[in-house]
């Protein structure tokens, strides 16, 4: 039995049965592909020689998992692009900046979850648990919250302080009023390039 922090070691056979030395049973690459989803250390080695494969059995499930229908998350030119990196001399650079673009992917998405169930009580994958029109309309209100919040921030001037020549009618509709913000938010931009 390993330690509390030492990765477990899943054994692979010459029968491709794999099989868990912490659970002592035999393990697919789905188990293996949930222990990774739940944060689980594991090694994998060769069962008769006591290789380390770990490598090839994590791509191994990569590919299992991007043959699923509807399971695709690497794109065409990704994948032609990574292959073109084999044999060039960047090939040394891509590890290093994958695993560190995965990071900081990881926690920006982990941040994101965060900020979701503090503003809404639910995290995206909840959001996915309401009904289709549910989640369109949760969808919908928390755009215009953000649109609305933006706007505010982006005001090019506080109310009362616009010079003479943008001063509003003291009625126009809601459409206008936007449009005119939207224009105040451009020239503003403008003027910054």
């Amino acid at each position: 039995m390993p330690a509390k922090d030492d990765p477990v070691v899943i054994k692979k056979y010459a029968n491709r049965r794999l099989y868990n030395t912490g659970t002592s049973t035999y393990v697919t690459l789905e188990d293996l592909a949930e222990m990774v989803k739940k944060g689980e250390e594991f090694s994998v080695q060769d069962a008769k020689t006591g290789e380390d494969i770990t490598h090839s059995v994590l791509t191994q499930i990569i590919f299992e998992l991007e043959n699923k229908d509807g399971q695709n998350m690497l794109p065409i030119p990704f994948l032609r692009q990574l292959i073109a990196f084999y044999g060039d001399q960047m090939q040394m650079i891509v590890p290093s900046f994958l695993e560190q673009s995965m990071a900081a992917f990881a926690k920006e998405q982990e941040r994101f979850r965060e900020q979701m169930k503090a503003a809404f009580g639910k995290t995206p994958m909840d959001m996915m648990k309401l009904n289709p029109m549910q989640a369109l309309e949760e969808q919908t209100r928390r755009n215009m919250e953000m649109f609305q919040n933006a706007m505010r921030m982006f005001t090019a001037f506080p109310q009362g302080a616009q010079p003479e020549s943008e001063k509003k009618p003291e009625k126009t509709d809601d459409l206008q009023e936007l449009k005119e913000q939207i224009a105040a938010m451009q020239r503003k931009i403008d003027s910054m390039g």
